[in-house]
């Protein structure tokens, strides 16, 4: 799941509705020089996840009959090389200007941890409390304000919000077993945010910890509240920034962690092998640099996206991703998250993206107009 973009101050509301506009390949700068089998690759696994029935672990809009049909045919070449992938995008989809708008970043953090309670290693993430009550989208519960998407049964009867973040940290849920592992708790805000991480232990291999619920409360974005006071510029508000003051404050920066009430429950997965990345909201394993989170409210898994834009540095993206997650700030058609790998090296690159993009959506040919 991604939602390190919350981290930063929102570019603004955007549209509800998609304005899209007929394209050609020809027009998008930059599309015969793209790896367009590495995009395949990417593509036909959300499709093997389509097709066999793979339930997300936050569900988008479904996948049209038109996508089905360019997922069987995708599932029919195998593994084709560039051209001849390139050649299927081609004849199987329709590419539409969007629009400009955000591109922001998130990666799976590698962090150090422990087993037990030991040092700095003093902060737990908790697996799933088996009391916690996941509300679809646009429901509600008997007792729980609209817009709250957790909940657990009262005492009295009814339901009740689940604990917000604060509550939890100071020992709501405790004595329960949830602990899976302990690390430094600036460490664990920011895996809470990112929905995932790879944990090092001293005495094995590493965890691979994946999303696996939420407490249903409202994200606040330390980046837009340390703008908000002045602590910082929205220019500067980094990823590398934001942890560079909760390092010189950590007083404040605790209080401040706690202003945000959503929190985040993991559970272990075995099943990844080390080359994998975590498992996004499509339940399929994230590919770096090809993998994307949109507003799944407004897109379906799968859907191939063509990003015209540029890294933090100035080098240019000009490349075919796929839409295999979501997150609780990528709002609107032209907003997406860009998952840049695992470890350090990738959340330097996602901690600093903040970028004016231009998209295009790729749509299955012979989409009926009620589809698109």
């Amino acid at each position: 799941m991604a939602i390190c973009a919350a981290l930063l101050p929102a570019p603004g509301a955007a549209a509800a509705s998609r304005t899209l506009t007929p394209m050609n390949f020809a027009d998008l700068a930059g599309w015969a020089q793209d790896d367009h089998a590495a995009a395949f690759r990417t593509f036909a696994a959300s499709c093997r996840a389509i097709r066999d029935g793979v339930p997300p672990s936050r569900a988008a809009l479904p996948p049209t009959p038109a996508l089905l049909r360019a997922c069987d045919d995708a599932l029919g070449l195998g593994t084709p090389e560039r051209d001849a992938a390139r050649a299927f995008f081609e004849r199987s989809f329709q590419p539409f200007l969007v629009g400009d708008g955000m591109l922001t970043g998130y990666y799976e953090p590698e962090i150090d941890g422990s087993r037990t309670p030991v040092g700095r290693f003093n902060t737990p993430l908790l697996a799933r409390p088996d009391d916690l009550v996941t509300i679809p989208d646009g429901e509600t519960l008997p007792g729980v304000p609209p817009g709250l998407g957790g909940a657990r049964k009262a005492a009295g009867g009814g339901f009740e919000p689940y604990p917000d973040r604060a509550t939890i940290e100071d020992g709501a849920l405790a004595g329960r077993g949830l602990e899976l592992v302990y690390v430094e708790p600036v460490d664990a805000f920011f895996v809470h945010i990112q929905g995932s991480s790879r944990v090092r232990l001293p005495d094995g291999p590493s965890l691979r910890l994946v999303f696996d619920g939420r407490n249903g409360r409202k994200f606040s974005g330390i980046g837009r509240l340390l703008v908000e006071r002045g602590a910082m510029t929205k220019s500067g508000a980094s990823m590398a920034a934001i942890r560079a003051w909760l390092a010189a404050n950590p007083r404040e920066g605790r209080a401040l962690m706690r202003e945000n009430a959503s929190y985040i429950f993991f559970r272990i997965d075995d099943s990844l092998d080390e080359k994998d990345g975590p498992r996004g909201a499509e339940n399929v394993p994230l590919t770096p640099k090809r993998s994307i989170a949109v507003d799944r409210g407004l897109w379906s898994y799968g859907l191939p996206f063509w990003l015209d834009s540029r890294f933090p540095d100035g080098q240019p993206i000009r490349r075919l991703m796929i839409a295999q997650d979501t997150g609780s700030a990528i709002l609107g058609a032209a907003r997406a998250d860009y998952f840049a790998g695992t470890g350090d090296a990738a959340g330097a690159v996602a901690g600093g993206m903040k970028q004016q993009t231009r998209f295009v959506v790729l749509l299955p040919r012979g989409a009926a107009a009620s589809e698109r």
